[in-house]
């Protein structure tokens, strides 16, 4: 078979943006859930990934950078104001080597590492160069949330919009309910090719993305296809103190049902 032929593998870098300074949860990332800084957590989801080859955490603190070097994980500093965590993955894509990358939200505690596999085998697989992933939603107040983002997609399974408002709205149905197989929750990780990356990275802030202050609507508003896969696999997200018991709670009944102890 000619060399030419054969598919080489192109490499996935995992970065994980942990900002200190959040406007609703200071000192977010370093939050402790059983034991750990909740940056660890979602570190240790992404490396058990069988389809990635690095991972890394991109911050803007002394404190975060010395918790990721605690328990061993890759960190690089990344101290200018970046609008969003695209913009600082951005930024460390153009110091490292690599084909595609992951922008793994630190807020996002993936509850298996196959998360991640559902994003970056099919992209992989396809022509593509900007993914994302969405979930079903079985909850009508995740619905009507607007810390919970939705999305909509087209027959092929491209976005057609993101929204903190319940969309599509079923407009004959006076409860507003969740529809399966209509409404899907947007989960906060995407992959870039390099190109698309710096691309999207080097245009303005949108307009709609502004309203939103949703970031892959700056990709929307200016033309380039966002690729939608569904993933049945869960995960917590942490926008504000007020969800951290809920999400020990949820934390502590998978470990005790792993036979996980904590000290």
């Amino acid at each position: 078979m000619p060399w030419d032929n054969i598919d080489v593998k192109r490499s996935v870098t995992v970065v994980i943006p942990a900002r200190y300074g959040s406007s609703r949860f200071p000192g977010k990332p370093l939050v402790e859930l059983l034991g750990k800084p909740m940056i660890q957590h979602v570190y240790e989801q992404a490396q058990a990934c069988r389809a990635v080859d690095d991972v890394l955490v991109a911050t803007d603190d002394e404190r975060i950078k010395t918790a990721v070097q605690r328990f061993g994980g890759q960190v690089v500093m990344t101290t200018e104001p970046y609008r969003t965590g695209t913009d600082r993955v951005a930024a460390v894509a153009e110091s490292r080597t690599g084909d595609c990358f992951v922008d793994l939200q630190g807020d996002e505690i993936l509850l298996h590492p196959d998360l991640i596999t559902d994003l970056v085998e099919p992209f992989l697989d396809s022509d593509a160069t900007m993914g994302t992933l969405k979930r079903q939603i079985d909850s009508d107040q995740d619905l009507h949330n607007p810390g919970v983002v939705k999305v909509t997609t087209d027959r092929e399974g491209y976005a057609l919009y993101f929204s903190r408002a319940p969309i599509p709205l079923v407009r004959d149905d006076p409860k507003r309910a969740a529809v399966p197989g209509l409404h899907f929750i947007h989960l906060g990780l995407y992959i870039y090719t390099r190109d698309t990356l710096q691309r999207l990275t080097a245009l303005p802030t949108g307009t709609l993305e502004e309203a939103e202050k949703l970031e892959q609507l700056r990709a929307l508003e200016n033309g380039m296809r966002i690729r939608v896969w569904e993933t049945i696999h869960g995960s917590l997200r942490i926008d504000s103190p007020e969800d951290v018991p809920g999400a020990l709670k949820h934390l502590h009944s998978r470990a005790t049902g792993l036979g996980i102890t904590h000290s």
